[in-house]
């Protein structure tokens, strides 16, 4: 099953690095389902804050070589191109480990995606991470039954079927430990994030 999904979310992402080669500006929109649009400002406790502030700082230790997209680990490769939401901002470049896709698992020091802006001089800088789990994969785990995956109390986000990606449902967290999003750490859209810079041909 795990190499099964790895290979259909890399030809859903062979698909959409073409379509975003093509047009490197397209918004690829969410709906309501799929992505959090609005920050959530309710209160947090202090201890819901530090558990927010912890899983911040494990991505950060677990990312802190890989600040320079030169410097991401080879079993991190481009999937598909810059993901822009136009007035929402961008996720910007994902790097894949379909070692860690599809297993049914999430673990905060182990992010199945690098998050990264491209720079004008054709550089990636990195923004953060996106963790993500398939759905069925999920719930197939007996010590998972009736739960929604989550990482230090930040609960993931359901991409439902069907979707852009032409996958199964998906859970996916955004954290974004290297650049400030204004609407939210743990929003999938960053207006701070931009793929102006992106160029396929050096990315």
């Amino acid at each position: 099953m795990k190499a099964g999904f790895a290979a259909q979310f890399k030809y859903s992402m062979i698909g959409l690095f073409a379509l975003v080669s093509l047009c490197p500006s397209v918004a690829l929109a969410q709906d309501d389902h799929s992505h959090m649009l609005m920050a959530d400002h309710r209160e947090q406790t202090p201890e819901q804050k530090k558990q927010a502030n912890d899983l911040v700082q494990i991505v950060r230790n677990a990312t802190k070589n890989f600040r320079d997209g030169d410097d991401a680990p080879p079993e991190y490769v481009l999937s598909f191109g810059c993901v822009s939401g136009g007035e929402f901002g961008a996720m910007g470049i994902h790097l894949v480990n379909f070692g860690l896709v599809g297993d049914g698992e999430v673990k905060a020091d182990q992010p199945e995606i690098l998050l990264y802006e491209p720079l004008p001089n054709g550089k990636l800088r990195l923004t953060g991470a996106d963790y993500l789990v398939l759905k069925a994969d999920w719930e197939k785990k007996p010590a998972h039954k009736g739960l929604q995956p989550s990482l230090n109390g930040q609960l993931f986000h359901l991409f439902d079927s069907p979707n852009r990606f032409g996958l199964d449902p998906f859970y996916t967290l955004h954290v974004w430990a290297w650049k400030d999003n204004p609407n939210g750490t743990f929003t999938n859209w960053n207006p701070n994030v931009s793929c102006d810079a992106f160029n396929p041909r050096n990315n």
